[in-house]
């Protein structure tokens, strides 16, 4: 085997053996017992005019794929407790990212 080849297997070695990880856009430290429920938030979102497509937990966050009546179709982020808006996200490009 050639050093070449040698160190490609190890580097596809190295990349199979690493976890997946969020996607990193926001992280939320909150003990699971201490989340409110998911459904909760999507009801929350639902009243406040959105359509929630799909939602779910990213980061220790809840990240939402939606729409939002005022901006159209978006990826955004909560906390899982207070369910307090993080980030917006709309197609690339942030249109809110708290603090």
């Amino acid at each position: 085997m050639t050093m070449r080849t040698m160190m490609m297997a190890a580097c596809a070695a190295a990349l199979m053996a690493t976890p997946a990880f969020a996607t990193g856009k926001m992280k939320c430290d909150v003990k699971p017992e201490d989340r409110k429920p998911i459904e909760a938030l999507k009801a929350e979102l639902v009243k406040q005019g959105w359509t929630v497509a799909k939602a779910k937990l990213d980061g220790g966050c809840y990240e939402v794929y939606g729409v939002m009546p005022e901006t159209g179709r978006v990826e955004a982020y909560f906390h899982p407790v207070t369910f307090e808006k993080l980030f917006v996200e709309q197609r690339g490009k942030v249109i809110f990212r708290k603090g």
